[in-house]
């Protein structure tokens, strides 16, 4: 499924333990720590492979996480109450109508390869797997079109 320089990336994301999703009030901050140290580990990986393609940001505290949703900015959306035996779903709202490959809202499609693979893997996988092995790769095959197609532009190139 993946190739071997996703295959080195994934691997050096750290694994998750804690399964435990928004209702348990208890495991669940310690499964956010998991996620946090996870995605940071993701982030200084791609930094150091100049890869440095995204950018989060985490306006909450242990205090003001809610139990039944976290919202992370930046296209993930609402983390699904039964996380994380369900996969979150990622959505681009400013590609929406596009691309065929998005559900309405800008929900990128994800069913056919990366949710059987998550599925295998609870509680293994956490938000950083799913940028490394979902939104990714999903960008790498449909942003090339949708320049190619004109449907977008790089922002240099629309503000001149």
């Amino acid at each position: 499924m993946a190739d071997e320089a996703t295959r080195k990336v994934v691997s050096e994301i750290p694994l998750l333990k804690t399964n435990s999703g928004p209702r348990d009030k208890e495991l669940w901050v310690q499964r956010l720590r998991e996620e946090y140290l996870a995605l940071i580990k993701y982030v200084e990986n791609n930094k150091k492979a100049d890869n440095d393609w995204f950018r989060l940001e985490f306006p909450y505290t242990d205090e003001s996480i809610s139990e039944r949703s976290l919202l992370f900015s930046g296209g993930l959306g609402n983390i699904p109450v039964t996380y994380p035996a369900t996969a979150p779903e990622v959505a681009i709202p400013e590609l929406d109508g596009k691309t065929a490959k998005m559900y309405r809202g800008g929900k990128i499609c994800l069913t056919d390869h990366f949710k059987p693979l998550w599925a295998r893997n609870v509680p293994k996988f956490g938000l950083a797997h799913l940028m490394a092995l979902g939104l990714g790769p999903w960008l790498a095959v449909e942003i090339p079109d949708l320049i190619s197609k004109g449907l977008i532009h790089h922002k240099e190139q629309q503000s001149s």
